[in-house]
């Protein structure tokens, strides 16, 4: 069983996203560590890009300001090779936007990937109809590609998304882009169920998820649970008030 399996096969993960390289490099680097040290069980590595189109205001200016700092893809991929290196058994997985990796190369990335230890990327803007392109190296190297669905996915198409893919699957709980917000949808249970019912993967839950009890919301009808405006707005703070926000949420998840 690979490493993003056992996560998922132990307990409900709390899986925390973070724009590389913000607020800035060093500062980055201690947030995720204080992520990991207080209940993170995955982390998504964000990419920085210039046009982020499905964050909302925090994570989108946070991915404006690390790559207007120059932060790239190359220094991403130096990051989390020092990830691995120091949390052997952290999950990790190379969030982006299609146009860094398409410039980088889906070989020689996907090959990158493996090298370091990252279990999987998650391409948030590619579509079904285009994902093969990326999905035979990933195979190839043995890494995850992360499907997302969202509640206005019609649920063939759910079918089609999830078909074949493995790791786990990203439902967005809300239709929109990225922000914390406090309790979820009267719905959500029904539609994450949804998807559940058409796929043995584990469905993550994310998007809105900014506190303890919204987590825990999530939690009771997810197999993991995924945060990252909040951390990312935490972050922004400090790397005490960032890893402060990872352990309520931890708690949150735990007592479900």
């Amino acid at each position: 069983m690979d490493r993003l399996s056992e996560i998922f096969a132990s307990k409900k993960p709390l899986i925390v996203f973070t724009t590389a390289g913000y607020p800035d490099p060093e500062t980055s680097e201690r947030g995720i560590a204080a992520a990991i040290e207080n209940g993170a069980d995955v982390i998504e590595l964000g990419v920085p890009f210039s046009d982020p189109m499905a964050d909302g205001p925090v994570i989108a200016a946070a991915s404006q300001k690390a790559a207007g700092a120059g932060y790239s893809i190359n220094d991403v991929l130096a990051l989390a090779g020092r990830i691995r290196e120091k949390f052997p058994r952290v999950g990790l997985i190379v969030f982006s936007y299609m146009n860094p990796m398409l410039h980088y190369g889906y070989e020689a990335l996907c090959a990158k990937l493996a090298e370091i230890g990252v279990d999987g990327v998650l391409p948030v803007d590619l579509p079904l109809e285009e994902r093969d392109e990326l999905l035979k190296p990933c195979r190839k190297h043995g890494l995850h590609m992360i499907p997302l669905v969202s509640p206005l996915t019609p649920p063939d198409r759910v079918k089609k998304i999830v078909d074949g893919m493995s790791g786990f699957v990203y439902y967005i709980n809300v239709a929109g882009v990225t922000g914390a917000r406090h309790g979820l949808p009267s719905d959500y249970p029904q539609l994450i169920g949804g998807v559940k019912n058409v796929t043995a993967l584990p469905v993550a839950s994310g998007f809105g998820i900014a506190d303890a009890e919204t987590a825990a919301e999530a939690a009771r009808h997810a197999d993991g649970v995924i945060s990252g405006s909040g951390f990312v707005k935490a972050l922004g703070e400090s790397v005490e008030a960032a890893g402060k926000f990872v352990q309520d949420l931890a708690r949150g998840v735990a007592n479900a």
